[in-house]
């Protein structure tokens, strides 16, 4: 009754077998064979079908596969159903790499709806590839009739579901600062940064700035800082992002760190200068050989410069110390009343730089929320519809206002390698050194090694940029959702204790939020002061208020006409759920 092998042939005896299962109807037997009241359903988390396969998708269903064999054999209808994850950067690429436009593109080449198509036309373009790789894998999953992020009853779906936030009040519409990839054109979330290999090491030119402070100004250390009246004294701060500096709000000190003045000389200058930072941190910069030398005798070009310490004070003390702007492209009267002064921050360390961290608030999560705890302004400009922008845009290059680099990059990696390569080449933050340095506002210049967070579709870096975006708050529920993690018996047990553990103990709002076309749009409303705000939760609802604006006499008459052809379109089942 068993066929007898005279030699094992693996790809032989995996065709019979699959053989088997297709002729006799094997999988949709295991699901009618048991009882419908003893339901086990599985929706597979879905690939995306517009990339082939590859050794890791064979590994991770496998796996799946294994869960839902074991409930099978233990008496369960286990019903699996496959999809299609067809939405997301990826798509976009593709697309906008075949039409040879970019994002920017978008409603002016080409309309969104055009875009649209294009984009659940690529979507499905290795299905057949796919759907083969599932059957000789042996891998049971109902693919006939499978779920589709794009189909309008997927979307409904997640819109029902951020219907019960916004009626939980988890939803919600902030400003901050996030992870952005000019390269791609959109934010990302906590949980795309931490995606493997997004942290590369990069070798970045770092700056050591030098910070005037202001001689004229009530503050208890400015005698201290101005000894004998005359000398030059500067306050040290260090950044492996120089492009920021001319975004340059604050300084922020740790209250309890004890700092130094140190009377020396600019390695690049060689003028005599005062020095403020970590006293921790002394060692960095100057050789201990070098402790109370001989200042009369240095000259130009000295390798070993002297130093002595002329003062020590704590962070709490320079808190408040007004300093000039270091480069004044852009200021006004609330700047120089608010901005360009010491704060305190709890993220300031001595492990490295001086101790005093450069603050800029539109570049960075920290900076942001120090400066607004210390009611510090942003350093912004008006942008072309006279809303207040960063000094750099979306695409990564400095606005005009900037006069000295404008409508560079600012991280070299964002122009094309032919580009750079060019001999004339010289990255922004270069430029930027150069310009300190023949100003005497730079201290100390050198190339850093070290991990910066890049996109993990493009491969490109990011920014840290300020956005107006929808969170789900998902810290309100951190705590019960740490506590519910412990009582998870995960194998391996390091699963829920490392990574995942650490993630949920580091928990942040999660932004939702993605500034492209193709993707479920948030159903949300609102008026532009913000008084007024509505979250739709179904298509029936939609309907029903479109049919009760079109009842009112607020919209006009092509806003009339262009709301009635989208109702005829939900009624009739043609319509695009993509752009409501």
């Amino acid at each position: 009754m068993y066929k007898e092998y005279k030699q094992l042939n693996l790809s032989q005896t995996g065709k019979d077998i699959l053989e088997y299962w297709k002729s006799r109807q094997i999988f949709e037997k295991s699901i009618q064979n048991r009882p419908a009241s003893k339901p086990y359903t599985f929706y597979e988390g879905p690939p995306s079908a517009n990339g082939m396969p590859g050794i890791h998708h064979v590994m991770s269903r496998s796996i799946k596969d294994i869960f839902c064999r074991y409930k099978t054999l233990k008496g369960y209808q286990v019903k699996r159903k496959g999809g299609w994850d067809t939405h997301g950067l990826p798509i976009e690429l593709a697309v906008e790499k075949t039409l040879g436009i970019t994002k920017d593109d978008i409603g002016k080449k080409i309309s969104v709806a055009d875009y649209n198509a294009a984009c659940r036309k690529e979507v499905m373009k290795y299905t057949d590839v796919w759907n083969d790789l599932t059957e000789k894998m042996g891998y049971w999953v109902d693919l006939d009739h499978p779920y589709i992020t794009y189909e309008n009853n997927y979307i409904e779906s997640l819109w029902w579901i951020l219907k019960e936030f916004h009626k939980k009040d988890l939803l919600y519409k902030g400003y901050t600062v996030q992870p952005y990839s000019p390269a791609a054109g959109t934010g990302l979330s906590s949980h795309e940064l931490n995606q493997p290999g997004t942290y590369k090491m990069l070798k970045d030119t770092s700056i050591v700035a030098q910070f005037r402070p202001k001689r004229e100004q009530n503050h208890p250390l400015i005698n201290t800082l101005f000894a004998d009246g005359q000398e030059d004294t500067v306050i040290l701060a260090w950044t492996t992002t120089p492009w920021t500096l001319p975004s340059n709000c604050a300084l922020a000190v740790g209250e309890k760190i004890n700092y130094v003045k140190v009377n020396t000389f600019n390695s690049y200058t060689f003028a005599p200068v005062s020095v403020v930072l970590a006293k921790d941190l002394v060692s960095k910069y100057f050789k201990a050989e070098a402790e109370n030398g001989d200042f009369a005798a240095v000259k130009a070009g000295d390798k070993v410069l002297p130093w002595r310490i002329a003062a020590s004070f704590t962070g709490k003390e320079l808190v408040g110390i007004r300093y000039h702007q270091l480069m004044p492209y852009v200021t006004n009267a609330e700047l120089e009343e608010k901005a360009f002064r010491v704060i305190p921050a709890d993220f300031v360390t001595t492990e490295d730089g001086t101790g005093i961290v450069h603050t800029a608030s539109v570049f960075g999560a920290d900076d942001f929320r120090a400066c607004k705890e210390n009611d510090v302004p942003s350093v912004m400009v008006l942008d072309e519809n006279g809303t207040e922008a960063p000094l750099v845009n979306k695409q990564g290059k400095f606005v005009a206002q900037v006069s000295d680099f404008a409508g560079q990059f600012v991280k070299e990696e964002f122009y094309s390698d032919e580009i750079r390569k060019n001999a004339d080449f010289r990255p922004v933050d270069v430029q930027i050194a150069i310009k300190l340095k023949e100003e005497n506002k730079a201290f100390k210049v050198e190339k850093y090694e070290h991990s910066y967070p890049h996109c993990w579709r493009t491969d490109k870096p990011i920014l840290y940029y300020p956005m107006d975006s929808w969170f789900i708050k998902t810290t309100a529920v951190k705590d019960r959702m740490v506590e519910l993690n412990k009582t998870i018996n995960w194998k391996p047990e390091a699963t829920g204790t490392g990574r995942f553990g650490n993630w949920l103990e580091n928990l942040v709002d999660w932004n939702l939020s993605r500034s492209r076309y193709w993707g479920t749009p948030l159903p949300i409303w609102r008026s532009e002061d913000g008084s007024e705000e509505l979250c739709i939760g179904s298509i029936e609802e939609l309907k029903a208020n479109m049919k009760e604006s079109l009842a009112s006499a607020v919209p006009t008459a092509e806003q009339k006409a262009t709301m009635q052809s989208y109702l005829n379109a939900l009624e009739n089942g043609t319509a695009d759920m993509h752009r409501p």
